[in-house]
C-alpha cells in the first residue's frame, strides 16, 4: 500500500478531543509574552511561560518567522435600504494575483471575496461608501465582475491612493469565526506580530503573537534569525468535511523568500524552528521546488496538494542540496526574492525535510492543522494536548503556545 493509499484510509476522528467553548481564549492576554508554554522535547513535558523560551531552544539553533502583516479584510457597505453587506477579501485576481503588487494597485482591482449578506446584493447594485482621508473626500464602490465566483471590483476616485490605504481606511479585523465576536480597536494591534512587515494576510499567523521587541533582542543574541512571509488565506479555519481526507480542498497561498534566507539553508547545519505551521508549509514547499528543479522539467514554484507524497520520500536530495538548487535558479534568473505559490497537505505520513522544531499554538480538532501537528509528533500529539487540557492551557489563536522538539 503506497503513502496516498494509506492516506486515503486516515480515520479523522482519531484526531478528534473535546474542546469546550470556555478553553477558546477570546481575547488576547495584557502582555504577550506571559502566554503559558506547554514544552514537549524527548518525550518530556515541560509546563512554563512564554519569556521563558530561550532556555529552552536549541543551543545555536535557527528561527524562521513568517513576517506577513495581517490586512483588515472585512469592509462594510450599506445599502440606502439600510441593508449590510460585509465583503471579505481573499485573493486578488486584476491587474494582478500578486497580493504584494495587488497591494500597492491605485485607481481599481478586482478580488475574490466572502460575501456577508449576499442575499442582499443583487448583482446588478453598486456598492458606496465615502471617506475623509488626507487628500479630501474619497468615493469607493464595488461591483461584481463575477457574481456566481464572488469576484469583485472596487474603484475609488483618487489616483494617489494605493489599495491598502483604502483597506485600512474600510476594513475591520478579520477576527477567526470562532471567536464569535465582533472585532475590537485592541484587536487591531493584537492581531498582529510585532515583526509584520508585508500586508497581505487575512488571518494572523498566530505562534508568532508571543513575541515581544524584547524577546526578539535576547534571540538575536544566541540565534540566527531569518524571515520569510506566506499570506495567510481564510482557508486555514476551512474544516475537513470530506469521508477521504485527500479530497479536502486545500487553500494556495502566497510565499516569498529572500535570497539571504534561501542562502542561509542553503548551508546552515544548525536545526531549523519554524515560528507557526505557516513558516513549516513555507520551508518544506521551498524544499520540495527544488526537489522539482532537481528531478523534474518545471521551473515553476507551485507545490500542488499532494506533490510530496506522489514523488515519495526515498532517494531525496539533502536539505543543503535542494536549497542550493534553489539558489542557483535564483541567480540564473537575477532574483532577489523567491516568489511562488502552494497548496501542500502535510498530514501523517509526511517525512519533513527542513523543520527540526515547531513553536505554534494549539488547533482545532479534526483540522488540517491539527493533522500537521500529527504528522509532525507522532502519536506523542495526544500527550501534549491532553497535557494542555489537564492543565488549563488557553486554546487556539489567543490561546497559549508549545515549543515541540520531538
Amino acid at each position: 500500500m503506497n503513502l496516498l493509499e494509506k492516506a486515503s484510509k486516515i480515520d479523522l476522528s482519531e484526531y478528534h478531543y473535546d474542546l469546550s467553548e470556555d478553553r477558546i481564549a477570546k481575547f488576547p492576554l495584557e502582555k504577550r509574552d506571559h502566554s503559558r508554554l506547554l514544552v514537549y522535547q524527548n518525550k518530556h513535558v515541560h509546563h512554563q511561560h512564554f519569556y521563558e523560551i530561550t532556555y529552552y531552544l536549541p543551543e545555536k539553533s535557527s528561527l524562521i518567522f513568517n513576517n506577513t502583516k495581517v490586512i483588515p479584510a472585512r469592509i462594510h457597505f450599506k445599502k440606502q435600504s439600510g441593508a449590510k453587506i460585509e465583503i471579505f477579501l481573499l485573493s486578488p485576481i486584476e491587474p494582478t494575483p500578486e497580493v504584494a503588487q495587488a497591494m500597492l494597485v491605485k485607481k481599481k482591482c478586482i478580488w475574490h471575496c466572502m460575501i456577508g449578506n449576499r442575499k442582499r446584493w443583487k448583482a446588478t447594485d453598486t456598492l458606496e461608501r465615502y471617506f475623509e482621508s488626507e487628500y479630501g473626500k474619497v468615493k469607493i464602490s464595488a461591483t461584481y465582475t463575477n457574481y456566481e465566483k464572488n469576484e469583485i471590483q472596487f474603484e475609488w476616485d483618487n489616483q494617489i491612493i494605493p489599495f491598502v490605504e483604502i483597506v485600512e481606511m474600510m476594513g475591520s479585523t478579520p477576527l477567526p469565526p470562532y471567536l464569535n465576536r465582533s472585532a475590537t480597536e485592541e484587536d487591531k494591534p493584537r492581531y498582529q506580530t510585532v515583526y509584520s512587515k508585508n500586508e497581505g494576510a487575512v488571518a494572523a499567523p498566530t505562534a508568532g503573537l508571543h513575541f515581544t521587541d524584547a524577546i526578539l533582542y535576547k534571540l538575536q543574541q544566541s540565534h540566527a534569525i531569518h524571515e520569510l512571509t506566506l499570506h495567510v488565506g481564510a482557508g486555514t479555519f476551512q474544516p475537513i468535511k470530506a469521508e477521504n481526507v485527500l479530497d479536502h480542498n486545500m487553500h494556495c497561498e502566497q510565499i516569498q523568500i529572500a535570497k539571504a534566507t534561501v542562502e542561509f539553508l542553503a548551508e546552515t547545519e544548525k536545526p531549523i524552528i519554524a515560528v507557526g505551521t505557516t513558516s513549516v508549509r513555507s520551508l518544506e514547499s521551498a524544499y520540495w521546488f527544488g526537489v522539482q528543479l532537481i528531478k523534474d522539467t518545471t521551473k515553476t514554484f507551485h507545490i500542488k496538494k499532494l506533490y510530496p507524497y506522489e514523488h515519495g520520500f526515498e532517494n531525496l536530495p539533502s536539505r543543503k542540496d535542494s536549497f542550493q538548487a534553489v539558489l542557483e535558479y535564483m541567480n540564473e534568473n537575477q532574483l532577489d526574492s523567491l516568489h511562488g505559490d502552494t497548496e501542500i497537505f502535510i498530514f501523517p505520513g509526511y517525512e519533513f525535510q527542513v523543520v527540526n522544531g515547531l513553536i505554534t499554538n494549539f488547533h482545532q480538532p479534526e483540522s488540517t492543522l491539527m493533522l500537521l501537528i500529527a504528522a509532525f509528533l507522532g502519536a506523542d500529539w495526544k500527550i501534549v494536548y491532553e497535557e494542555a487540557l489537564n492543565n488549563k492551557y488557553r486554546f487556539l489563536s489567543y490561546g497559549d503556545s508549545s515549543l515541540l522538539l520531538p
